[in-house]
């Protein structure tokens, strides 16, 4: 921040001041903010919370009523209200007074509907609130990190967005990333006294810091607003869009043949004018901004059930396309409780001080799994520990991967201690050489064989030669669903690759346990990932079972030689480390427990462990491509046969077989009815979506260019069979067109026969009631000629023979347009388990020696041998 040069008025003072209190001396700085060690009181936290206010940036809330008015402003508002216009001028009032009606309707409808959705996400993304450690009264707590004040003490550690404007207190240096502020790309380092600003990540390190500036006033709230809510069109969103476009495109070229040809015939300007617009809007998806929000809305609510919280909608349909997942061993293959079995030690040294050494190197505070197995290695013994004082402690970050404190003995004398990986722990110890034996690596190995993570520990005398004491064994066993997960996955078309930081040799023992496959590369032979890797490289990444070793450098290489060779990837993640490999995947999903940093460049958050919730996410996301699809199809299917059975009869008959205000109700009813397919029942594929355009397309045509067919078989027998008037005959189509219309939603949401899948009851209901209101606006003739309840009868009946073929000709459809699909079938039929077959694949696994590169071949013979009895 650029300090004012200017002479300042007394107004001005406030951007000075807080320029004074980053720079200002702590002592003095303590002073002003009413600071102490013991943090503030409760009471005085809350007096300043109402003095400064939350801390956070204060959203734009648009204002309620203008945003109301925004849907009377745009392309289609403003064709409604010009027929509005056009209706007052050629004194057709009904008409004036229903299309008015019904311009007021849509707009409520769509300011509802999204404000409702916004009420969702907002409610979602509540749970997502950040916390932070604050000391109030002496003791450490965790209050969201909206209710921090200046003077309030803090505690900041490894993968934590600095919550707040703060200078650092007593302790070691950290390293903090603030290139969402400044757009360094090299992280900085921080030294005790200097400021960290609000929105910064901690690299490495922990400290205590004192909060000076919260909310607005922050060197953050002053320069930028992070975005959160920012959404980008997913491949599915701009496919929909597309079809929009087309069918704008396609009305706009009948309409303006419909008024040549109406000029040419003499036909009044005003009539043929507002029909033309009644007639465009009513082909324009209206609705489609509308069905897309509230059925993402409603998907991230089902999952929010599932606790996996949506940050980004659109990754929903990502989902949904997801063909590899790579997912992190620790917390989500396994079950992250480490064990400790016996430890391994050199020159004779007892087991038990390898553990009491390793648990001097290590902090219960920071809650962290291995620290903790460690201290559990004691014995539930921490008196042990008491004799020893603990001076100063270094904790675990990815680069170093090590823990170390210094400590005073009861011998009045200092000493160091560490524990890390023990490749690491061997360069430091200056008796590598002698310890650095086949002992050593052969116990390592054997570790690794048995599944269990090697711990490296050694000692530092006063004169800070570090004596490597031993290996301390932990074991961290495979999640009791994770196998059956990973085996339906695989039945899902979704290839799980494991990803950790742990040995190649325990790396492939988890994925024998848990089925995954023997494939295992090791990510230190990637070289340097910043150029671009071999073809044969990339061919090994893509067909690998796993991934060991690895660095955070590698988790990006990896996600993008994927993606770039055609893959749809997510990826999970739960470190600071991993925020840019969460960013790169198509859709990034923090585990539970991850850093707010991972949690910030995720798509999907977890709330609970396990693979299992986001096999569940990607279902649900298969299941709200599934609706959108029938949508889809539906919409163009029904502006098709609106389109087409207008157009032919007013160019080959010069009849206007609807009245504009029968169009813009047809529409409404439509739109109306169809909001209800975000919560109808489907069936998923067992296969990644992907958007099918030929099909779609191609299906969608077959049934718009039928309807016309039907209407004109109704048209023909109305006027040549029954000899009835142009009026009834104009509510006989209204009728029919709004009856059949409805009922192709039935034809579109399936597959195979209309029946094969149960519609949900609000779909029912919807399209039940909108119906009935359809059909007693014919039978009583509001705003047209009475039809009677004995041609209404025939309409229902006509509309369902003929709904009947065009479900026969929609499954011909299907085959003819996507011969490779079969019908989705209800999941429940399938009397095989993926269970059963991950069981026998294991144990064909086991029978041929536990042969490598066979994992593939054993899970297809596995299956075939179920399936067939």
């Amino acid at each position: 921040m650029k300090p004012n040069t200017d002479q300042p008025k007394a107004k001005e003072q406030k951007p000075d001041a807080k320029e004074d209190l980053k720079s200002l001396p702590m002592p003095e700085l303590q002073a002003k903010l009413g600071a102490s060690p013991n943090g503030l009181s409760q009471a005085e936290a809350q007096k300043r919370l109402i003095e400064y206010g939350p801390n956070e940036i204060e959203e734009k809330k648009s204002n309620a009523f203008l945003k109301f008015l925004s849907y009377f402003w745009g392309p289609i508002p403003w064709m409604i209200e010009a027929a509005v216009i056009l209706s007052a001028v050629a004194q057709h009032w009904p008409d004036f007074g229903i299309i008015l009606l019904l311009l007021m309707a849509n707009a409520v409808v769509g300011f509802w509907e999204e404000h409702q959705a916004g009420n969702a996400i907002a409610a979602l993304k509540a749970k997502l609130a950040v916390k932070t450690q604050v000391k109030r009264d002496g003791e450490w707590t965790n209050p969201e990190a909206r209710d921090l004040v200046p003077g309030d003490i803090i505690h900041l550690r490894l993968g934590d967005i600095v919550p707040a404007d703060a200078r650092l207190l007593e302790g070691d240096p950290i390293e903090v990333d603030q290139s969402a502020l400044t757009g360094e790309s090299l992280p900085v380092n921080h030294q005790c006294g200097e400021a960290v600003f609000s929105g910064s990540i901690i690299r490495t390190g922990e400290i205590d810091a004192l909060v000076y500036a919260t909310g607005k006033d922050t060197y953050f709230g002053k320069t930028a607003q992070l975005v959160q809510g920012a959404q980008t069109a997913s491949h599915f969103q701009r496919a929909v869009l597309k079809i929009g476009n087309y069918l704008i495109i396609l009305a706009v070229t009948l309409i303006a043949v419909i008024i040549t040809v109406a000029l040419f015939r003499g036909d009044p300007i005003l009539t043929t004018l507002q029909f033309a617009l009644v007639l465009t809007v009513a082909a324009i998806p209206v609705a489609m901004p509308t069905v897309l929000s509230v059925t993402m809305a409603v998907g991230a609510r089902l999952l929010a059930k599932e606790e996996a919280i949506v940050t980004r909608l659109a990754a929903i349909e990502e989902l949904a396309g997801v063909d590899i997942l790579c997912a992190d061993k620790t917390g989500t293959l396994t079950q992250n409780k480490l064990t400790l079995g016996d430890p391994f030690s050199v020159n004779g040294i007892p087991a038990d001080q390898v553990i009491l050494n390793a648990a001097l190197a290590s902090r219960a505070d920071n809650q962290d799994t291995i620290d903790l197995a460690v201290l559990g290695g004691l014995n539930n013994d921490l008196s042990a520990l008491q004799d020893y004082q603990v001076l100063h402690f270094q904790p675990f970050d990815p680069v170093h991967k090590r823990t170390e404190a210094t400590v005073k003995g009861t011998d009045g004398k200092e000493f160091k201690v560490t524990k890390g990986a023990p490749q690491v722990i061997l360069e430091l110890a200056s008796n590598a050489g002698e310890v650095k034996s086949a002992a050593v690596d052969k116990a390592v190995n054997e570790f690794a064989a048995r599944g269990f993570r090697s711990l490296g520990v050694a000692r530092a005398d006063q004169e800070g030669q570090w004596q490597f004491l031993g290996v301390l064994p932990l074991f961290d066993p495979p999640r009791e669903e994770a196998r059956a997960t990973i085996a339906t996955a695989r039945e899902m078309g979704v290839k799980v690759k494991m990803v950790t930081g742990d040995a190649l040799a325990i790396a492939q023992e988890t994925a024998k346990k848990l089925g995954l496959g023997a494939n295992i590369l090791d990510a230190g032979g990637f070289g340097d990932t910043k150029h671009h890797e071999t073809e044969q490289l990339a061919e090994s990444i893509e067909k690998a079972d796993g991934f060991a070793q690895v660095f955070p450098e590698h988790k990006f290489h990896i996600i993008d030689v994927l993606k770039k060779r055609g893959h749809i990837v997510g990826m999970t993640g739960d470190g600071v480390n991993d925020a840019p490999a969460l960013k790169k995947a198509d859709c990034g999903i923090a585990v539970s427990g991850a850093t707010d940093a991972a949690r910030a460049a995720a798509s999907i958050v977890l709330m609970t462990t396990g693979l299992s919730v986001i096999i569940d996410a990607i279902k649900e996301s298969r299941k709200i491509f599934q609706r959108m699809n029938s949508y889809a199809i539906y919409r163009i299917a029904e502006t098709l046969r609106v389109l087409l059975f207008m157009t032919l009869a007013i160019l080959i008959f010069n009849f206007y077989p609807l009245t504009a205000v029968m169009i813009v109700m047809l529409a409404l009813l439509n739109d109306g009815a169809i909001l209800s397919i975000a919560y109808d029942n489907v069936h998923y594929k067992d296969k990644p979506e992907a958007w099918n355009m030929h099909m779609v397309l191609g299906v969608s045509t077959v049934l718009g260019i039928i309807g016309p067919v039907a209407a004109f078989g109704l048209f023909y027998l109305g006027e040549r069979v029954y000899h009835l008037d142009r009026e009834h005959i104009q509510t006989l189509m209204y009728l029919m067109l709004s009856v059949a219309g409805h009922l192709t939603i039935f034809l579109t949401r399936t597959r195979g026969p209309f029946w094969s899948i149960r519609p949900a009851p609000i779909l029912l209901l919807a399209v039940c009631g909108t119906q009935l209101v359809a059909t007693l606006i014919a039978v009583y003739g509001v705003f047209m000629t009475p039809l009677g309840w004995g041609w209404a009868a025939f309409v229902w009946g006509y509309a369902l023979v003929w709904f009947l073929v065009n479900d026969g000709v929609k499954i011909l459809a299907y085959r003819v347009f996507d011969p490779t699909a079969a019908p989705l079938l209800d999941k429940k039929a399938v009397v095989v388990t993926p269970q059963q077959i991950a069981d026998r694949a294991y144990e064909l696994y086991e029978q041929r020696g536990r042969s490598e590169g066979r994992a593939d071949q054993d899970w297809l013979q596995a299956e075939r041998e179920i399936r067939k009895g």
